[in-house]
């Protein structure tokens, strides 16, 4: 079965066709500046092509992306009719769903009551289903939430301490994010365990964080919370911050609530406190050349990942598998090395040699032999997840 994988952002669309009985990925691409000037499709199927062409909206970049599938040149379906079904990524379940869901008039409209949640991605992410449904109507629709994995966190580790009519009136809770890459890698960890009654903690490490706490296959915690503003420190986000600091700044510096959320979101994290980058590439050559602030970037963001590691072993009563994944967890040693460090009286004992040598884009473990707790890399692939998830619900 053919299962074509739909991410679509506010100007930007990617995409994989995948087989799902054998899982391998025929097709992926990307369709960027969608709505503005200058748009392409960058497509990899039977072979690797660039196509300049309007996208006015995000249903000609789905038309786009089909005729690529099917162009007897570089495409890898001989007709659409091959495309078995659909899977969405959507950000935002709120509290309607617990799971990916087919897409009926009647879910969608469910879905777009939570637009308010996500303001910035829900409304592409809509437009992309919508897309979809216009150019392809006979196709079943999927849509898989990056929220819905964490629904099984209880009240108290989602509530806030905030008047509770505000939550029920307002929704305001912890959601948490990521949510396909922490279900497909601790589905992962419990394969290489042998068995799913383990507690494990994920570290999703990219230029957006979270870690999760994953006990006997449900997530009980996680970092993110109503936004994926919560948490760790981040490539440009803050993390974790007293809120009274927000209207500090706000009379410091002149900025209205949306200068202000935008100030936390993109001139924070590693790089508000670095002053170099959010690549943690660029941020280890400056620690080489001697910046301190470089350093303390990195110190920063360690330190978190190793407190919320320590919250989470607490909150499970254990940990039996650490594991580490996104583009700084699988690809960054030194902090996997300081997030490891000094922690053996919880059973983490890192090997350095084996940490150090980790070959890339494989499933690997770094944890020494005396350590009581595995330590796992394993590559994140949320849109198998997503094609799994599609075929699962396809029928419903």
């Amino acid at each position: 079965m053919k299962v074509l994988v739909i991410n679509a952002g506010s100007s930007s669309l990617k995409y994989q066709l995948i087989e799902t009985e054998t899982e391998a990925v025929l097709a992926k691409g990307v369709c960027e500046r969608i709505g503005t000037d200058g748009s392409t499709l960058n497509h990899k199927g039977a072979k690797a092509v660039k196509i300049d062409a309007p996208m006015p909206t995000h249903n000609e970049a789905i038309q786009l992306v089909l005729n690529a599938l099917v162009d007897p040149e570089h495409g890898v379906i001989s007709s659409m009719s091959e495309i078995a079904a659909v899977g969405h990524r959507v950000l935002h379940a709120g509290e309607e769903f617990d799971d990916s869901v087919l897409v009926t008039p009647e879910t969608l409209e469910r879905i777009e009551k939570n637009t308010d949640l996500g303001p910035l991605h829900m409304p592409p992410n809509i437009m992309g289903i919508k897309a979809c449904r216009k150019v392809m109507p006979d196709a079943p629709m999927v849509a898989v939430f990056d929220t819905t994995f964490h629904s099984t966190m209880p009240d108290h580790a989602y509530m806030y301490g905030i008047d509770y009519d505000d939550y029920k009136k307002y929704k305001v809770r912890k959601y948490g994010f990521h949510g396909t890459s922490h279900a497909y890698v601790s589905g992962r960890a419990s394969a290489l365990m042998g068995t799913d009654r383990i507690k494990t903690v994920v570290c999703h490490l990219g230029n957006g964080a979270s870690i999760s706490a994953v006990k006997n296959g449900k997530c009980i915690d996680t970092s993110m919370g109503l936004t994926p503003l919560e948490g760790l420190v981040m490539g440009t986000r803050s993390g974790d911050i007293d809120a009274a600091v927000v209207e500090y700044l706000m009379g410091k510096k002149g900025l209205d609530v949306h200068q202000m959320t935008d100030y936390l979101n993109k001139k924070c994290g590693v790089l508000g406190v670095s002053g170099v980058s959010s690549d943690f590439r660029d941020l280890e050559a400056a620690v080489k050349d001697g910046n301190p602030r470089a350093k303390l970037a990195l110190d920063m963001f360690s330190y978190r990942v190793k407190k919320y590691v320590g919250s989470y072993a607490a909150a499970m009563g254990g940990l039996d598998c650490l594991v580490f994944t996104g583009g700084i967890g699988e690809h960054t040693e030194c902090v996997r090395e300081a997030v490891c460090a000094d922690m053996e009286f919880l059973g983490i004992k890192l090997d350095g040699k084996l940490n150090l040598g980790a070959p890339r884009d494989t499933e690997f473990e770094i944890s020494a032999k005396t350590s009581k707790v595995k330590i796992f890399i394993i590559p994140t692939n949320e849109e198998l997840y997503i094609a799994r998830e599609t075929v699962k619900h396809k029928n419903d």
